[in-house]
């Protein structure tokens, strides 16, 4: 993919930038307090979209940044971000996970103008696909927010392996994902930017039996401290950092987690 900024409200198809990822989503039971938390939080500013009234969407400054739907809405999904990946073909996607080892916990459905999917790799870290038209301005929010999304689990390679068969990384491709492995991590890059790592401790070390596969959305904000002050003023709470620091674990009121992360000067 060139990664050149494309022009402002140009269209993309997931078809061209398959593999990485294209999207971040949380469930949340309370909508409302939802908008009012991550508002104070990070500054996000809320529209209904062509999903409906009960998945809502997240911008700052005109830049779209997230949605956030109602969980009875994507069939009682657990309260959580979660990162979804650009799919050529929703259902060759979702096959390919199946044989894999993976297990399919929602669709793939209809979602104008596209087909989404839920589905959990073999270790049970929890993660979506997309087919169809991304957000508009996506080049702007590939580059904006999230910064990355990051998977933690027991073995990074293991792990690599499979969302590189059932994503397509590392293909011979046009627009395909490169991977690399940076720092004791695999580093997925999409256009030259580092879009998401895979890390599951030092190089050679077992794989820890005690890790809950997961991924974790890390969002760029100007002042970690202050997004701490207010997450704890609006019912969130800090999981791990500490003041002075560069990144936070928080978690909303509902109890869903993400990072936020300093920007870069």
């Amino acid at each position: 993919m060139n990664s050149e900024k494309a022009p402002a409200n140009q269209n993309v198809a997931s078809s061209s930038v398959f593999g990485a990822p294209c999207w971040v989503s949380l469930t949340t039971r309370d909508l409302g307090a939802a908008e009012e938390f991550y508002h104070a939080v990070l500054g996000w500013d809320w529209r209904i979209g062509k999903l409906g009234d009960e998945y809502r969407f997240a911008s700052v400054n005109g830049v779209p940044v997230a949605g956030v739907s109602a969980v009875d809405a994507v069939g009682r999904t657990a309260v959580a971000w979660t990162p979804f990946f650009a799919a050529s073909d929703a259902n060759e996607t979702v096959a390919r996970s199946q044989e894999r080892g993976g297990t399919t916990a929602v669709g793939p459905i209809s979602f104008p103008p596209g087909r989404a999917a839920l589905l959990a790799d073999r270790e049970g870290a929890v993660f979506g696909i997309w087919e169809g038209e991304l957000v508009s301005d996506w080049e702007e929010w590939r580059r904006a927010a999230p910064v990355f999304v990051e998977l933690y689990t027991r073995d990074a390679f293991d792990a690599a392996i499979f969302y590189a068969e059932v994503l397509g990384w590392a293909s011979t491709a046009s627009g395909c994902c490169e991977v690399h492995y940076e720092d004791d991590k695999v580093v997925l890059r999409s256009g030259g930017d580092v879009v998401a790592r895979i890390h599951s401790g030092a190089v050679e070390s077992a794989p820890d039996p005690e890790v809950r596969p997961h991924w974790q959305i890390h969002f760029t904000v100007e002042d970690v401290d202050a997004c701490v002050q207010a997450a704890r003023a609006y019912g969130g709470t800090l999981l791990h950092g500490a003041e002075g620091a560069t990144e936070a674990l928080l978690s909303d009121p509902d109890g869903a987690r993400f990072v936020v992360t300093q920007l870069k000067a």
